[in-house]
């Protein structure tokens, strides 16, 4: 014979004895929020680290290639007939271009909004909702 659990509830409780009943749940939410906030954050900054070892990592790499890169450019260019300064100047620019394209990209990985730990601040705000249904 399977025994089910049966759940029973008092009507008969006393004030003091909700009011006992609503802060630990309070506080177990509380709890339960302050562990979520923690779980996020460390995503978060998991989030910050990679970003910025993409950063890093893309840097390293792309520092030999570049210069390699940019000496055939001017070469080409400058075997087309512009003056070596100007062949310089144009695959100089060109690589300013991209290293800013590169900084971009790692910059809003890093910014506010995609750091923002967006699920706490929900569930927080449920919770307030929720309280004050209970209260009411």
């Amino acid at each position: 014979m399977s025994r089910g659990i049966v759940m029973t509830s008092r009507n008969d409780r006393s004030i003091p004895e909700l009011f006992s009943d609503a802060f630990s749940q309070l506080a177990k939410l509380i709890g339960n929020e302050f562990d979520l906030a923690k779980a996020e954050l460390s995503q978060k900054a998991g989030q910050v680290g990679r970003g910025v070892a993409m950063i890093g990592v893309g840097a390293v790499i792309m520092i030999p290639a570049l210069v390699i890169l940019l000496f055939a450019a001017a070469a080409a260019l400058m075997h087309a007939g512009l003056s070596d300064p100007i062949a310089y100047l144009i695959t100089g620019g060109a690589a300013a271009m991209l290293a800013a394209a590169l900084v971009a990209v790692g910059i809003s990985r890093m910014s506010g909004d995609a750091l923002k730990p967006s699920m706490t601040i929900d569930q927080i705000q449920q919770d307030q909702a929720a309280a004050k249904e209970m209260v009411r």
